[in-house]
């Protein structure tokens, strides 16, 4: 089985010509099977909040750099949009990525960059409730039903349509792949029952213990309705640091994930490090990666 590696370079105190420089030197490296960014509103220091790049606008003004890799989001939060625009945005990544666009989503967690702009944490329940009603409500938008008059009409508790439509529709057909993040019981149940990716978090980059209960998780569920586990993408992260002691580890933890049964490795790098910083991790990860037998 051959091992997809991503880059991910989170959009936290950064600035946007570091950015979209080394997305461009990622289009020019052609190593990378796959580009990521994270989702949050600030850079996530609660006792002082600094900047953060809103993501999906980001990736939008990224993407033209890395034609034909994967690119997404590892993962957007659930919290901070309604799965509408959700689903309407991924659409226009889909078409303006040729369909490699996969959306990445999970049920939020951060109550930091929750309570200061007013939006909404529930508890954990009702946070899985809202996570599996917008998946549900993504895919109905990505379904051919939403791409023409009279739409789509489902009743839900919290993102109800009625005579909804999509259009244009996405250029994949269903709509682009979607990924979870989803760690306890019922976040795996629904990754087993509608995603086509897992994503190991990235609070837990490089936890292969973490990594292996989940993935056993996710394939009794998938087990227990009949899916088959082949095909389905197992995404582990990394995080590659800032010194050669810490690039070692981030190697040592990739492979280790890969033996654990990861399908795809993101290797996280800090943003500001910029285009030197990636051909490093190109250098000193993903060549070592790609020789493994």
């Amino acid at each position: 089985m051959t091992v997809r590696i991503g880059f991910k370079t989170s959009p936290q105190d950064v600035d946007w010509p570091t950015l979209d420089a080394t997305w461009a030197r990622a289009g020019e490296l052609g190593v990378f099977d796959s580009g990521w960014l994270n989702d949050h509103l600030t850079n996530m220091d609660a006792a002082a909040p600094g900047p953060s790049f809103e993501a999906l606008t980001l990736l939008a003004g990224l993407v033209h750099h890395v034609p034909g890799i994967t690119v997404g989001h590892a993962v957007l939060s659930n919290t901070f949009r309604h799965p509408v625009l959700v689903a309407k945005a991924a659409t226009v990544l889909d078409h303006a990525t040729a369909g490699h666009f996969v959306l990445g989503i999970g049920a939020g967690w951060f109550e930091a960059e929750h309570t200061p702009f007013g939006l909404e944490l529930p508890p954990l329940g009702p946070r899985i409730d809202r996570l599996v009603s917008a998946v549900a409500t993504i895919e109905a938008l990505f379904s051919p039903e939403a791409a023409a008059p009279p739409g789509v009409t489902r009743p839900d508790p919290f993102y109800p349509l009625a005579g909804a439509t999509n259009m244009p529709p996405p250029l994949t057909p269903g709509g682009p792949p979607i990924y979870l993040g989803g760690q306890g019981p019922r976040g795996l149940r629904l990754a087993a029952q509608s995603a086509a990716g897992w994503l190991l978090p990235g609070a837990n980059a490089g936890d292969v213990d973490y990594f292996r209960e989940k993935r056993q998780g996710l394939v009794e569920a998938m087990q227990a309705i009949g899916r088959d586990p082949a095909g389905f993408d197992v995404v582990g992260q990394v995080t590659t640091g800032r010194t050669p002691e810490t690039r070692m580890e981030a190697l040592a933890a990739a492979r280790r994930l890969v033996d654990a049964g990861a399908t795809h490795i993101i290797l996280g790098m800090p943003a500001d490090l910029g285009p030197a910083g990636l051909d490093v991790v190109a250098r000193e990860l993903v060549e070592p990666l790609r020789a493994a037998p």
